[in-house]
């Protein structure tokens, strides 16, 4: 399944999505300042695009860029089940 294409549909063919829509619908927890704050200090690694030089121009995410993290974030997910079924796996065959 290509990320991209169904962020494509879920954002109407979006290229920046909002950030408070980002928020909504991937980081519930989080106010879109906090996501900002958290960008910022390298805790989210996820561009912010600004669509001006203002500091009060829109903000958002690239839908790449989005499709990217969400990606990178189940890659680090799959990796973390494997290892912790070998580990389980391996002290099963232990005992």
């Amino acid at each position: 399944m290509n990320t991209a294409f169904v962020l494509m549909a879920q954002y109407n063919g979006l290229a920046i999505i909002p950030l408070d829509q980002v928020c909504t619908d991937y980081f519930t927890h989080l106010t879109p300042d906090m996501f900002q704050r958290k960008v910022m200090a390298g805790q989210i690694k996820l561009p912010i695009t600004r669509l001006e030089t203002s500091q009060k121009s829109a903000r958002g995410i690239h839908i790449t860029d989005l499709a990217l993290y969400l990606d990178q974030q189940r890659e680090a997910a799959r990796k973390e089940c494997a290892q912790l079924n070998k580990s389980s796996t391996n002290s099963r065959t232990t005992q």
